[in-house]
């Protein structure tokens, strides 16, 4: 069976997918085809369910829930690793009800955490992610909603923090905050879904024990990142909660989403929701 496979080119999914991208680990019964993209034009296509298995924004979930399940392995959750609100000065709280904001995708997590903190928001403006610290230079937006690499680039580009959105849930909410996942069919048959998350999870676990064989994947898609600011990215992003959510990342994803639908921001998820990972 041939399932297509969606991630993004971030040092992170490809960290995360090295070892089944490169025939490190395989499966007789299943192969990929292989499409890398934004992670908007990735929750975009999960919309329409142009995907077998995608990264997906937790933002996004509620919208796709009852045709994606998400995966035990693969997410990417953690502390002190939140979207940033930046400005080219600082700003007050009051003066963000007029603020352009520049965003990285209204599917995102990270608008979905801007809605829930600051409902009052109302000029946001997508960018690509990366276009974004220039929106704000250039003066298109007040303020930009950084995620990615940017967290580590925005201030030698003369930008300041105004909010961090993760620090922000986690003194809220004590748990890690949910950034994104990777989603599968729910109409997959389900040895097929335990299956496919057993192969990520081992795919994480060989890199995170030879990260060096990761690289060589990791570059080729980085846009001439430099190799430091490759390697923070996967450090913030890639951890215990890509080898499986476990308890504690079910509960936090489960808790955003349940503040979200209080404030009628996501709509009510399908269940079940989770699907665990078979031992290989």
């Amino acid at each position: 069976m041939q399932l297509k496979l969606g991630f993004s080119p971030c040092p992170n999914d490809t960290f995360i997918f090295n070892a089944i991208v490169n025939g490190l680990i395989s499966d007789p019964e299943i192969s990929f085809k292989v499409e890398l993209g934004d992670v908007e034009a990735l929750n975009q296509s999960a919309l329409r369910q142009e995907a077998d298995i995608t990264k997906l924004s937790f933002g996004t979930v509620p919208k796709v829930s009852s045709n994606y399940q998400v995966l035990d392995a693969g997410a990417a959750l953690g502390f002190g690793c939140g979207p940033l609100l930046v400005s080219r000065k600082p700003i007050t709280v009051e003066k963000f009800l007029s603020a352009k904001v520049a965003i990285p995708g209204f599917h995102t997590t990270a608008n979905l955490l801007l809605s829930m903190a600051f409902p009052f928001i109302r000029d946001k403006r997508e960018f690509l992610f990366s276009d974004i610290e220039n929106a704000v230079l250039n003066e298109e937006a007040d303020l930009g909603l950084i995620i990615h690499e940017n967290r580590f680039t925005y201030e030698s580009r003369g930008l300041v923090k105004v909010v961090d959105l993760g620090e922000l849930w986690e003194t809220n909410y004590k748990l890690p905050v949910p950034l994104g996942c990777i989603a599968i069919r729910r109409d997959l048959d389900e040895s097929i879904k335990r299956k496919v998350s057993g192969l990520i999870r081992k795919s994480v676990q060989m890199a995170f024990s030879e990260p060096e064989k990761t690289m060589p994947y990791v570059s080729q898609h980085a846009q001439a990142m430099d190799v430091e600011v490759m390697k923070q990215h996967i450090a913030l992003y890639v951890n215990e909660f890509s080898v499986s959510l476990g308890e504690k990342g079910r509960n936090a994803v489960n808790e955003m989403f349940k503040i979200a639908a209080e404030a009628q921001l996501v709509s009510e998820i399908v269940e079940p929701l989770f699907i665990d990972s078979d031992l290989l």
